[in-house]
């Protein structure tokens, strides 16, 4: 079962947040304090997607973060690689595994690969945040944007 790091968890509270109440400042400690969620990694989190426009910081007594980011065209695969500073493509021919000339799942694992990729590229923060859509809606609506 794909698992989400909690770091991905606490960026999509953060946007949810500031998604329904675009015109409000934010805090990382009020955020933290309405989500029960840890002041450090949270606050950290917000840094990196401020820095890469996600959000805008605004200094002084009653600064916070507000967010500037379309999550329309932020896709989740985007927001991961952000917030881990990682890609998370899984290349067989790359890793020291001692089995890649015996291994008979290398090309199935490449397929996995792709298909998930493709899939989290394809999914915006936005859709993931909407309430009303499944999974399979989502792919649905891409698909007939494309």
């Amino acid at each position: 079962m794909f698992k989400i790091n909690k770091k991905i968890e606490y960026a999509l509270m953060v946007l949810k947040h500031l998604q329904s109440q675009p015109t409000t400042l934010a805090t990382a400690r009020q955020v933290c304090e309405i989500y029960h969620c840890p002041f450090d990694s949270t606050s950290k989190v917000m840094q990196i997607m401020a820095s890469h426009n996600i959000l805008a910081s605004v200094q002084g007594v009653k600064g916070g973060y507000r967010l500037t980011a379309d999550l329309n065209s932020l896709s989740y695969l985007h927001l991961a690689q952000i917030i881990e500073g990682k890609s998370f493509e899984h290349n067989c021919t790359e890793l020291d595994c001692s089995l890649i000339e015996s291994c008979n799942i290398t090309a199935p694992v490449s397929r996995l690969n792709d298909y998930l990729t493709d899939f989290f590229q394809t999914i915006t923060i936005r859709d993931l945040l909407e309430d009303r859509l499944t999974p399979l809606e989502i792919i649905q609506h891409h698909e007939s944007v494309l």
